[in-house]
């Protein structure tokens, strides 16, 4: 599907305008959306826009980095946006031109949505091309912020979890919440750059009117990136914790297990001893020797249990 809005002269919105009216001499400045589009709308950009080959397979082949190229007649962008719950990069492509902006996508867009509505209703977007660019990409980094603050919550609820029974699974969603952070991380990065080289730019016009907005783009990017590492850093010491707890743990287990493995070895040569079948024992023949041999079992584990709590074993 292919949606084009045009700005007249005068300020008025054209809304569906034909591509061949495009170039009248009474639009100032156009936008055409290419939404999720057929082979044959993806032949326009060839036939009818006249763009670089290069830039044209960057928009149909494989998910590209964040990147800006400029070309003789116009700049093109690759902008990246999260899936919010598979935290999928999906791609949009922008050639930005003296009076047009020109997107495509594969898939439907919230911010572009958001923007086309706001175009309608002739709220504020009518300054040019570059301030339509300006909008889609503040959104797309804004929508970077929810699955950050959601991570972020669910470790701060790990971290004050007293839960003892779910310790053994913990580990595994640490590991998936810092997997989610390493995705978002191989967005914000480059998109960070991105953003960077726009803003020092002097091939996209009108830029230098749209610099103060670029230029807070990027300090949410630079936000955002700082949000990515602190949680990341987080995760690492939520897995050192429990780790160190789980050793703790398994230490105490052993050292229970060989308190109680030591007591009973005095007990069990004893009993090993007084159990062979010589003849000749003489301790054997004893009324009250058995009893005598279960005190003196008794006493050792005793004196052993004894000692060892004194030494902290029990602790």
């Amino acid at each position: 599907m292919i949606r084009v809005y045009g700005i007249t002269k005068e300020g008025e919105l054209k809304e569906n305008l034909p591509l061949r009216d495009t170039g009248r001499a009474s639009i100032s400045w156009y936008w055409v959306d290419f939404d999720q589009p057929t082979d044959e709308e993806i032949k326009l950009l060839s036939k009818k826009f006249r763009f670089h080959p290069l830039s044209i397979e960057d928009c149909i082949e494989h998910v590209q980095r964040p990147k800006m190229d400029s070309y003789d007649k116009y700049t093109f962008l690759t902008v990246h946006y999260l899936q919010q719950k598979s935290l999928q990069a999906e791609e949009i492509n922008f050639f930005l031109g003296k009076n047009y902006v020109v997107t495509f996508h594969k898939k439907s867009v919230r911010a572009i949505n958001n923007t086309w509505a706001k175009l309608r209703k002739n709220e504020r977007l009518q300054r040019g091309a570059t301030e339509i660019a300006h909008d889609i990409i503040d959104q797309i980094v804004d929508d970077y912020f929810p699955p950050l603050y959601r991570i972020e919550d669910r470790l701060n609820e790990i971290e004050g979890s007293d839960d003892e029974e779910s310790r053994s699974s913990i580990l595994d969603e640490v590991f998936e919440l810092r997997r989610q952070l390493t995705k978002i991380r191989r967005t914000i990065f480059p998109m960070r750059e991105l953003i960077y080289k726009i803003v020092s730019t002097q091939h996209i016009k009108d830029v230098e009117e749209q610099h103060l907005y670029f230029q807070d783009i990027a300090d949410h990017l630079l936000k955002l990136t700082e949000l990515v590492e602190v949680n990341r850093d987080f995760t690492s010491d939520i897995r050192d914790n429990y780790i160190s707890m789980n050793s703790d743990r398994m230490n105490s287990i052993m050292m229970t297990l060989t308190v109680i493995t030591t007591i009973f070895m005095p007990l069990s040569f004893l009993a090993g001893l007084y159990g062979m079948n010589f003849v000749f024992m003489p301790e054997l023949k004893g009324e009250y020797n058995y009893f005598i041999l279960l005190g003196v079992m008794a006493v050792i584990a005793i004196v052993l249990t004894i000692w060892f709590r004194r030494k902290g074993w029990f602790r």
